[in-house]
Parts: structure tokens; sequence; C-alpha cells
């Protein structure tokens, strides 16, 4: 039995189109089609139901994709044991990321990453949407999102530290908040998903929904925002540092910080043994950002000569 027909057939039951699985794995819709009418005749049995549009798995094919799966797993354990230590990570690694966070702090570290595994290659989407892991195919996703998939492991990269900020000419319009309360009285740019503000303070959890005249979905384009004055808005400091080094942003209600259990995860699928390639961009990617992210030093740096 072929391993490269049953990889194959594993993304063609997700991806419901042989064209799409075979440019996936590099392979021209022709060649791919050839590969799933080998695997059935070598079984004895059709495997998939194929229309103009899309194919379908038959009821063989879904009994056969568990035991796929696993042979396909079983080759991955076994050839990581064998060149565990010895042989360099290969292949294609495909990862997802958010746009801004992977603009700013992926992109710019991917020339070591990339020099130091010369045999592997990198497929990077960065998109402000959740991904689904292993519908998309892909072997890593990064997120600051609560795990919620039992069958997904994650390992935690970077602090997601959140902090309210505003410009300086807002602040000098507008006053500037002395209390999370006060927030009502002000114009707030919210982030879609994140209305409710939840601040520590000396009697306990403050909750508020601010209001204004912007909401967004993306992080960045609300940054921008506040720094053109539109608002106040949360931020995280690996997405505001530089602004606020420039004065171009400052940090407001220092001393009512936000609850929120976030951090940057690297999620993968489970697995008894990590694939080198996996195991390689985690590893690099958790040393490149420290205990202490190079982001979170420059604003340490900045309070302790302001």
């Amino acid at each position: 039995m072929n391993i490269e027909h049953l990889k194959l057939f594993v993304r063609l039951a997700v991806t419901h189109n042989i064209s799409q699985a075979g440019q996936e794995l590099g392979l021209s819709p022709a060649v791919a089609s050839a590969h799933i009418s080998k695997l059935e005749e070598g079984l004895g049995v059709r495997l998939v139901h194929r229309t103009t549009r899309k194919v379908s798995l038959t009821q063989e094919g879904e009994a056969f994709l568990p035991h796929a799966e696993e042979v396909l797993a079983s080759v991955e354990v076994a050839r990581t044991s064998v060149g565990a230590g010895s042989t360099a990570p290969r292949g294609t690694l495909r990862v997802t990321a958010p746009a801004s966070f992977g603009r700013m702090h992926l992109l710019p570290a991917l020339k070591t990453f990339l020099a130091r595994y010369p045999h592997l290659s990198l497929d990077l989407r960065l998109s402000d949407s959740i991904v689904d892991l292993v519908e998309g195919g892909f072997d890593i996703a990064i997120r600051n999102a609560e795990l919620k998939d039992s069958s997904l492991v994650a390992r935690k990269l970077a602090p997601d530290r959140r902090i309210i900020c505003a410009s300086p000419d807002y602040l000098k319009q507008c006053g500037e908040p002395a209390a999370p309360q006060d927030l009502l009285n002000h114009q707030c740019i919210n982030l879609l998903g994140l209305e409710t503000w939840v601040f520590d303070s000396p009697a306990g959890h403050v909750s508020v929904r601010p209001t204004g005249q912007l909401r967004t979905d993306n992080g960045e384009a609300m940054r921008d925002a506040c720094v053109d004055g539109l608002g106040i808005a949360i931020s995280s400091t690996w997405s505001v540092y530089q602004h606020l080094a420039r004065g171009e942003l400052i940090q407001v209600l220092k001393d009512s910080p936000l609850v929120a259990e976030t951090a940057i995860w690297a999620i993968y699928s489970s697995s008894r043994l990590m694939a080198p390639k996996v195991r390689a961009f985690i590893d690099f990617y958790a040393e490149y950002f420290g205990g202490e992210p190079y982001w979170d030093q420059a604003l340490s740096a900045q309070g302790a000569h302001s």
C-alpha cells in the first residue's frame, strides 16, 4: 500500500476536492485522480463518490479513513524515532497565525529559522479568522485563544499582556480617565468579541462595557485608530510597544490592570511523538521570544528611564 496514496486520500477526505488535495501535495489533478484509482484498485473497493464539483467518501471510505490516518501517524513516528537527533527537519511546514502578530513578530525571524533548517519550507497563512487546524491541513496554529479542542495540545510561546491606551491628542482634548468607570464617559474603540473590559481594583474585579463610534474586527486597525485619536482602546503590548516608545500612544489606567489570562500559544495535533519540523518551529520561537519577550523588555526599559 503506497503511503503517498494514503496521504492524498486523507487530505481528500477533508477537502472533498481531488484537485485541491493534489495541489496541497504537489500533484496535478490527473495524477491525484490516478493515485486514488490505484488505491481503490489495490483495496478492491470504491472509496469515493466522484462528481464534477466535489467528491465524498463512500461507506467503505468512511470506514477506511481512521485506519489510513493511523497508518500515517505510525509511519511519522517510526521515521522520527529512527532519525531523532541525526536527521534535520525536512518537508513543508504549514502554519496559520493572526495577521498582525505574524507580520510583526514571526516574519522578522523567518530568515534565521529557514537558514537553520535548509531542508524545510514554510507555508505561512496569516489571517485574523480562527482556522480549523485539522480541516485546514495545518501543522501548527499560533493563537492567543483558549484551547477548547481536547485533541489538540498547546505550548506557550510568550505572554500576551494587554493595556489601555490613548493618543496624546485625545487625552488633551477629552482628559484622562482616573478609574475604569470613567471610560463610560469616553469614546472607546471596541474590538469585536472583546466588548467587556475587566479590571483588577482594590475592591475586586470591575467590569465595564464602554461604547464609541468605532468597532472593528482587526486589532491593528483598532490600534491605528487609537493613534489617530478616535478613542481609547485595549491593545496587546506586542502591538503597541513601538508606538508607546515614539510617544504616539500613552498607557492609561496603570493602577487598574486588565484581568486577562491570555498568551501566545502554538497549538498542534497531539501524538505520541511530535514531528521534527513541528518541534523545530516551536522550540525556535519559544527561544526567540524568551521568558520576557523583547516587546515587554522595551516597555520595561522605557519605564525605567521615564
